[in-house]
């Protein structure tokens, strides 16, 4: 099979309001090192991903690139950006900031638990259709609401899935269908797999994670990542 350059467009750029910490979520430290630290960790030794665009706030760029990059040695981080105002602004300026790529890992700074095997299912899934996201079946059963906050519908739990990241995609896709909903209102656009479900007729292939894919995100969230890797090979 012809081999394809992969980059992975790491967002850490985010606020993390709901932490209610001064430190930002991607830079508070787990088992010694920033929760940043783990996902770059995993592609940079990954033998599918070639370079690493690092997605941040513009004044955490000398601190990732001192702080992170230059201290762990990850050399694959070819570019350390400032993001923009929205989520979908950051992936944008990451989208811009690749360099004659073919697949392009959008993936969140702050999960910690991607693996090589969570990469190298997405990459086959990716390969079928041009769009992939990476979650898993959920396991409670999921109500939808109306206005009023009444169940409105109850979908069938086999057919609900709980999306992660990373969400993989051609590159010529992802950039061409940003360009084209960048035009349009944005307005509750929460993930990539959104920008190509509205402006392509791309079917989004789903691709297993893993139910340790986390997202750190409030104070809880870093009391079940202690507990990961307290009893995974991930320490």
């Amino acid at each position: 099979m012809e081999q394809k350059k992969c980059t992975a467009i790491v967002l850490a750029a985010g606020q993390g309001k709901r932490m209610h910490s001064k430190v930002q979520k991607q830079f508070l430290e787990i088992q010694g090192h920033p929760v940043l630290y783990y996902s770059l960790r995993c592609f940079q030794e990954s033998t599918l991903i070639e370079d690493i665009i690092l997605v941040t706030g513009e004044e955490a760029i000398s601190y990732c690139e001192k702080e992170i990059v230059e201290k762990y040695g990850f050399a694959k981080v070819k570019k350390v950006i400032a993001g923009g105002k929205e989520r979908y602004d950051s992936v944008y300026a990451g989208l811009l900031a690749c360099e004659n790529t073919d697949y392009v890992f959008i993936h969140d700074g702050a999960r910690p638990f991607i693996t090589e095997e969570i990469l190298e299912r997405g990459l086959a899934a990716v390969r079928e259709t041009g769009a992939c996201v990476v979650g898993m079946p959920s396991k409670d059963t999921v109500k939808i609401s109306d206005e009023n906050g009444c169940v409105k519908e109850t979908p069938d739990r086999s057919c609900v899935w709980n999306i992660q990241t990373p969400q993989i995609f051609e590159y010529s896709l992802i950039r061409e269908a940003h360009e084209s909903i960048r035009k349009t209102d944005m307005t509750g656009i929460t993930d990539d797999a959104m920008v190509v479900e509205q402006e392509t007729g791309v079917k989004v292939r789903l691709s297993k994670g893993s139910y340790q894919n986390i997202k750190i995100t409030t104070p809880e969230d870093l009391v079940i990542a202690e507990a990961f890797f307290n009893s995974s090979a991930f320490s």
